[in-house]
């Protein structure tokens, strides 16, 4: 097993697993995984099916409780789902209610959170221009792109003014074009809030592109395999970044992790 404490400035951990362990019936799905998660870092999970990368989110959301050990965040066991934490999922299109608007749709969490109405439409305005929507305030999800409507769900998620965005393969269903475009957003918000990121996703040269680290899980049962440092300058490019010598090694560090992950 690898135990993993890295931290920024020698703060605390913002999101820890501490020696979690998770079984369903017979099976063990993650087997004591320990691993600190830093303020303001993006950690991209990758990994084989059925190594519990979805399973680790769904814990450190506070959906799922550990049989044994802790999932922490900002010091506090996590015995259910906190508004400090938001959830980005893959399908979009169950995330939305089809009968509200985008700025509707947005408004959910800030009806949620009792912000007064007269101060929901110019917050709603704010964080749909954050997410490239300016204009499409009054189109009903149906009436939008895939690409569209993953940004209603990523504006509904920052108006609960996350401490943790947890996103589950986030970008997978869309095209290339549109998925690099929601990557670049999505590391510009980073950087302006200070969220911590916790990514999970299949896609290799993503989890270079966004990570600070690449955390790679060995399946039956869960565990870590690897363990990468992303040391790429920011902000990052689509092309300059992907053609430095250091991104080709941490891909092909991670393909040849995965190739042997499955073999």
């Amino acid at each position: 097993m690898m135990q993993t404490q890295l931290q920024q400035g020698g703060s605390a951990p913002v999101i820890s697993f501490d020696r979690v362990t998770l079984a369903f019936g017979d099976r063990t799905v993650i087997n004591e995984l320990s691993l600190d998660v830093a303020g303001g870092q993006i950690v991209c999970i990758i990994g084989p099916s059925g190594c519990g990368k979805t399973t680790a989110l769904r814990m450190a959301g506070g959906l799922i409780r550990p049989n044994g050990g802790s999932v922490r965040l900002l010091g506090e066991t996590l015995t259910a789902p906190r508004r400090d934490v938001a959830i980005v999922f893959q399908d979009y299109g169950k995330a939305l209610l089809p009968w509200r608007t985008a700025a509707a749709n947005v408004s959910l969490a800030l009806e949620a959170a009792g912000v007064p109405r007269s101060e929901r439409p110019a917050r709603i305005r704010l964080l749909l221009a954050k997410v490239g929507l300016t204009g499409h305030e009054d189109k009903y999800p149906t009436e939008m792109s895939g690409g569209m409507q993953q940004r209603i769900q990523i504006a509904r998620c920052l108006a609960q003014e996350p401490a943790v965005l947890l996103m589950d393969e986030p970008f997978g269903a869309l095209d290339a074009m549109t998925r690099q475009g929601l990557q670049d957003e999505m590391l510009s918000i980073v950087a302006e809030t200070g969220t911590t990121v916790f990514f999970v996703t299949h896609d290799l040269e993503e989890a270079v592109y966004l990570g600070d680290r690449v955390i790679g899980l060995l399946a039956n049962p869960g565990r870590i395999g690897i363990d990468l440092s992303v040391d790429l300058p920011r902000p990052r490019n689509q092309l300059e970044t992907r053609e430095m010598p250091e991104f080709l090694r941490l891909r092909r560090q991670l393909f040849d992790f995965i190739e042997k992950a499955e073999g």
